[in-house]
């Protein structure tokens, strides 16, 4: 029974990665007919929509039994962790949509996987040891980004790849302030509320610099629901699952799959290519990736 729920957890996360690769595609189709901060906002709305049904499900089968005085300091908890991991969200995913007009979907994805090696970076700020696996990726993926985006008709890196690195370092951000407040506070009320934040810090600026219409929203429809609800909504579910019943690093190693299914769809739905000397910085990338996540003395052991 335990290998069935191990098998489905790993089939879940793999789905998960494979929706969150594609979304790449659905965020590039999208800018064709929104704004970032359009797109954005309705993805988002979209998506934490999308999770009240689970909310209101789960809690009707685990019952709720709090005082009144612990459902009060939870919802203070609630409402911090929802403000700054969706701002973190918001800053994340606006730069990220605001590539999206120039970056190809593949190089996209593979750029903004880079969020699982800011996370120790920034980890190391608050004190904690840089592992030497994590500082080899560092260096694969420094090597693998240069091969990635450095143009040779250019002075350097396009401004747009610049972007999608600024990006990854938010969702760095991101991702430790989840960890955080995910151990004092339901994790899915949290998602749910973050998007809501996301949603509600794009509208002022569609007001300001876009001009949102219906019938846009409508030929960007599938687009939407994809970003929005599988992508917030059901891939987030599809998480929770997976890592439940799955070693964490096994986990990550699934999830960093993300960065391949950005470049095939890229590829297969957008018709995008990629030179010999862009699919050898993905690999170095994708090899970092895969290595910072790697627990060397774990293996050790058990290969004795």
């Amino acid at each position: 029974m335990a290998d069935n729920k191990k098998i489905f957890a790993n089939l879940a996360l793999l789905l998960t990665a494979f929706l969150w690769g594609i979304s790449f595609v659905a965020q590039k189709a999208g800018s064709e007919y929104l704004g970032p901060f359009s797109f954005n906002m309705v993805r988002s709305f979209l998506g934490g929509l999308s999770l009240i049904p689970f909310i209101y499900i789960s809690k009707i089968i685990q019952g709720d039994h709090r005082s009144q005085k612990v459902k009060h300091l939870q919802h203070v908890l609630l409402t911090k962790a929802g403000f700054a991991c969706g701002t973190a969200l918001f800053l994340a995913m606006t730069i990220q949509q605001y590539s999206m007009i120039a970056a190809s979907a593949g190089k996209a994805g593979f750029i903004c996987s880079l969020y699982i090696i800011f996370v120790p970076i920034i980890s190391m700020i608050f004190g904690h040891k840089l592992s030497d696996n994590v500082k080899f990726s560092l260096g694969l993926a420094v090597i693998g980004l240069y091969l990635l985006c450095f143009k040779n008709n250019t002075s350097g890196f396009d401004i747009y790849d610049v972007l999608l690195l600024i990006s990854a370092f938010f969702y760095g951000v991101h991702i430790m302030l989840v960890n955080y407040f995910s151990k004092r506070a339901n994790a899915a009320k949290i998602s749910c509320l973050q998007f809501f934040v996301v949603g509600l810090l794009s509208t002022p600026f569609v007001l300001l610099f876009e001009h949102l219409q219906l019938q846009n929203i409508i030929a960007c429809a599938i687009p939407l629901f994809f970003a929005g609800i599988l992508t917030c909504g059901v891939a987030y579910t599809l998480q929770i699952f997976g890592q439940k019943y799955t070693n964490p690093v096994v986990a990550t190693l699934i999830l960093c799959l993300e960065s391949v299914f950005a470049v095939l769809g890229g590829t297969v739905i957008l018709h995008e290519t990629m030179s010999i000397k862009e699919i050898l910085g993905c690999i170095f990338m994708i090899s970092g990736v895969v290595i910072s996540q790697l627990d060397w003395h774990s293996l050790k052991k058990k290969l004795q």
